[in-house]
């Protein structure tokens, strides 16, 4: 029987979970380099602090080895990716494991787990956003390193206490120690309606850079199951 190349991609359904960069959110701005009026072409000169809006960061980040965002293996960077519905969380709760539910048996080595908080809606209130965030607990970073969770992706825009370098710096080198990718500042996960679809989250390959703004992406439908199968898993 003949198969169409194309047939699986038509049923492909894609989610940007990526964060619009505004000049004027916090480590974002911008000006005018050349305006079509003058110069025959539009660009802008940006200014873009490497943890801001939907990011990745690099283990160098917090003295976890050498690795830097732009030697960030591409392939642990995407793949198939679980979601837990957290929403309804409290601000500044702690996250256990035992709120991810089924998705918990679910999870196996070499695949990404998504956090849905829906913490992403109160962006535009900086003081919450930043300051009343729903946090990974030790118990919770060291269950995605012995699962072998390879990429954790959360909507606040850091998976600990960014008022607390002790807590902060402890997740995430848990975290990075054990080999988990980090991606914070996501959004819209409320609006993937399946468990587990393909995910990646590409950041701008910066020289030697602790972190770096990325594009991420939800796929649903029969495209997910075949892109996450063309990976190489561990076994």
């Amino acid at each position: 029987m003949n198969h169409n190349p194309d047939e699986h991609t038509q049923s492909a359904r894609v989610i940007d979970l990526t964060l619009p960069l505004r000049s004027g959110d916090r480590g974002v701005a911008w000006e005018p380099a050349r305006t079509l009026e003058k110069d025959g072409w539009n660009a802008r000169t940006l200014h873009l602090y490497s943890h801001t809006g939907t990011h990745m960061d690099a283990p160098v980040h917090f003295g976890v080895g050498d690795l830097t965002i732009d030697r960030m293996p591409l392939a642990a960077c995407l793949g198939r990716a679980h979601l837990a519905d957290l929403s309804g969380i409290a601000p500044r709760a702690l996250l256990e494991p035992e709120a991810l539910g089924d998705v918990a048996e679910a999870v196996r080595p070499g695949d990404i787990l998504l956090l849905r908080t829906d913490w992403s809606r109160c962006f535009d209130d900086p003081a919450r956003y930043r300051d009343g965030l729903p946090r990974i607990s030790e118990n919770l970073a060291h269950w995605c390193v012995e699962r072998g969770v390879k990429l954790l992706g959360v909507e606040p825009p850091s998976v600990a206490d960014v008022n607390d370098l002790p807590e902060v710096t402890r997740i995430h080198r848990i975290l990075f120690e054990g080999g988990v990718v980090i991606v914070e500042g996501l959004c819209r996960l409320d609006q993937i309606r399946q468990s587990p679809v393909f995910f990646a989250a590409l950041p701008l390959p910066v020289a030697d850079g602790d972190g770096a703004p990325c594009r991420a992406v939800a796929i649903e439908g029969d495209a997910a199951d075949h892109l996450a199968a063309a990976l190489i898993h561990p076994t």
